[in-house]
């Protein structure tokens, strides 16, 4: 706010123009919570990714204040990632009224949709433990304005399920396919050998003892002999939807 009102009085005294405003207020867009958090609240503007809340590690009340705060600001949304039952329920006692709806480990606070950009990404996860992490990656290519089509539970112990979905997400038509895996972390090496846009490989921490906490399957994905195959680390759902939606959008745009 110190800053805002800084520009607002070098407009009004004449030593800046109102486009200049303009551009820093665009450009800026850094807010200050206190002593606990600087907010990029101009990223979507700029990159097209928005601004996302890392609950893990902040307590429910920094969590929900930063909510508050980017909820207010032009009457965005806000994305939290990773929050437990005890983010959740500060987020709804400090923004009564305001939706909040959980997306697999994610929540999507504040009210409207964002506006459609015509990319298409289509989804798969090899087990249902994956769905969390990969439904986190949905809500952020969903932020996006991307549609989303999912497949859940085709992985390589019954490789025989994928031929469906394989066959609707032909139809479908994407601009992208991120795959979310556990164990050995095989089926993203699969997809990718078999369509013909980018895949992103979403390790996640689903196996038994060693390499279970999600070593194994990223280690399997980096290892892949399947050309165009991208790897993100592990349950990191938000770059996996970052990636996948900047790549559709893309797409999107060039088709005009």
């Amino acid at each position: 706010m110190e800053e805002l009102r800084k520009i607002l009085t070098a407009v009004a005294a004449g030593a800046i123009s109102p486009g200049e405003a303009e551009r820093r207020l665009s450009s800026g867009e850094v807010r200050y919570l206190d002593e606990f958090a600087a907010l990029d609240t101009g990223r979507e503007r700029r990159k097209g990714v928005p601004e996302v809340v890392y609950a893990p590690g902040k307590t429910p009340e920094q969590v929900a204040r930063i909510c508050a705060a980017l909820v207010s600001s032009g009457g965005r949304r806000a994305l939290v990632s990773g929050a437990d039952s005890g983010h959740e329920a500060a987020i709804r006692e400090h923004l009564p009224g305001v939706p909040a709806q959980r997306a697999g480990r994610a929540l999507v606070i504040g009210a409207g949709e964002p506006e459609r950009t015509g990319g298409r990404v289509g989804l798969l996860t090899a087990g249902t433990s994956d769905i969390p992490v990969a439904e986190e990656a949905a809500a952020v290519m969903e932020q996006m304005g991307c549609e989303v089509r999912g497949f859940y539970d085709v992985g390589v112990a019954g490789i025989h399920r994928l031929g469906v979905p394989l066959r609707e997400l032909r139809s479908f038509d994407p601009d992208c396919v991120v795959v979310a895996a556990g164990m050995e972390g095989a089926l993203p090496s699969v997809v990718a050998g078999l369509v013909d846009v980018p895949v992103v490989g979403l390790p996640t921490s689903t196996g038994y003892g060693l390499g279970g906490d999600g070593t194994a399957a990223v280690l399997s994905m980096l290892q892949t002999c399947s050309p165009g195959l991208a790897v993100v680390n592990v349950d990191n759902g938000v770059g996996a939807g970052a990636m996948a939606a900047l790549i559709a959008n893309r797409a999107a745009r060039g088709r005009g």
